[in-house]
């Protein structure tokens, strides 16, 4: 078969698949750690890794090793059967994260839309309010995913405009503001508050010191389900094994996705514990492909990666140098406005405005340097390398940055 440019393979899918992406021009072929690889066979350092998705860097051998050897044996029973991968599975992951039990599903809208279904159903069964009446507090500027429900509480008009009727149950307040909370949490029928403990798509906001565990206390004070959705801040990636690790906060709900499989596999899971998660009983709520053998072994191999390579301490310690090395630059370039972050997920904020090219053209220009990374919201950067990658590596990038940054 002949061998395909990057132009070419760029024109196939202009020409035949659905445009719902804009993804920066460059045509990847192979993956290795921190690196991969075009099809012209030019080198880059991965900056965005997937949407945290391969912390534990990219093709992780024991990671792959598992994947093979389960879909050499058996790939799918359904839920139909019972098979030997699943509860060895839920044994692990619910012991490594510290609930009774586990719902595994795919995608992480999939497992957001499960522990929406989970909160309401907990609502109508255990608090008793009445059927149809619960409401799910959520922040603005959140993401949560693309499914109907889902953007029917998005504020992104992109992910919103023309998708409509939108679902309702919703009572949407700013991020990061207790008293609204309060206000919201004394309402009629709250079954819950879901949130991103640092908003990842919205530019990597990090929350006020305090805010989740004051945030956590209020919930149980108005007997509401505290749900976190780690799909993007979990597995490591902010310096601890989730970001509420940081306050201490033990969720009612967890949402895990992305790195639960280090990328090789869609695998997303909804724990929480059995005054909760018992209120689901067979035919309520399912997936062909949730809990499907090939996920298992593959999960168990990404967090034995994530727990036996320490790489939560290493995201701990690299984005400490990583943000005051890049502050350097903040303080070097009026281009940049500032940098934040927690672990290795970080973002810098360009000095110009929402509308205009600037961070696509920083990052059309990081590229030709050997760098990807991604604009997110016209004017933020966001820069999230694998966790597997070392301090050489890291420095080595700060210089690119730096280099592209001195072209401007």
């Amino acid at each position: 078969m002949e061998k395909l440019s990057s132009e070419q393979l760029m024109q196939m899918e202009e020409r035949h698949g659905a445009h719902n992406y804009h993804p920066l021009p460059v045509v990847l072929e192979r993956g290795e750690g921190v690196y991969v690889w075009d099809v012209e066979g030019k080198k880059y350092y991965d900056f965005l890794s997937a949407y945290s998705a391969v912390n534990q860097g990219h093709c992780h051998p024991k990671i792959v090793g598992a994947m093979t050897e389960q879909a050499n044996k058996l790939t799918l029973t359904s839920r139909a059967f019972f098979n030997d991968s699943l509860g060895v599975y839920e044994q692990f992951v619910t012991d490594y994260f510290g609930f009774d039990k586990v719902l595994p599903m795919n995608t992480g809208a999939e497992a957001v839309e499960t522990a929406i279904k989970l909160c309401r159903k907990w609502a109508y069964e255990v608090k008793g309010i009445e059927e149809n009446e619960a409401q799910l507090i959520v922040c603005k500027n959140n993401f949560h995913g693309r499914t109907t429900t889902i953007i029917s509480f998005s504020n992104d008009q992109d992910a919103r405009k023309n998708f409509g009727p939108y679902t309702d149950g919703f009572i949407k307040i700013d991020y990061d503001n207790l008293d609204e909370l309060e206000n919201a949490l004394k309402q009629d029928n709250v079954a819950g508050f879901m949130l991103e403990p640092i908003q990842g798509e919205a530019g990597v906001y990090v929350p006020s010191e305090g805010y989740l565990a004051k945030a956590k206390a209020l919930c149980e004070q108005y007997g509401v389900l505290f749900i976190a959705d780690e799909v993007q801040t979990g597995i490591a990636r902010t310096g601890k094994l989730l970001a509420v690790d940081h306050e201490n906060v033990k969720p009612d709900v967890l949402i895990l996705g992305k790195a639960l499989s280090g990328g090789a596999y869609p695998v997303s899971a909804v724990l929480a514990n059995d005054s909760i998660m018992n209120v689901i009983k067979p035919g309520q709520h399912g997936s062909t492909f949730g809990g499907n053998p090939v996920a298992a072994r593959v999960a168990i191999a990404a967090l034995e990666v994530i727990r036996d390579e320490k790489l939560a301490e290493n995201a701990e310690r690299l984005g400490e140098l990583f943000r005051a090395e890049v502050q350097k630059l903040v303080d070097k370039y009026d281009l940049l406005n500032l940098v934040r972050g927690k672990g290795l997920l970080n973002a810098v904020v360009i000095n110009d405005t929402e509308d205009s090219s600037t961070a696509w053209d920083i990052c059309m220009k990081l590229r030709d340097n050997g760098m990807l990374a991604k604009p997110t919201h016209g004017n933020i950067i966001r820069f999230a390398p694998p966790l597997v990658m070392n301090e050489e590596q890291l420095l080595d990038c700060v210089s690119i940055i730096d280099k592209t940054l001195a072209e401007f």
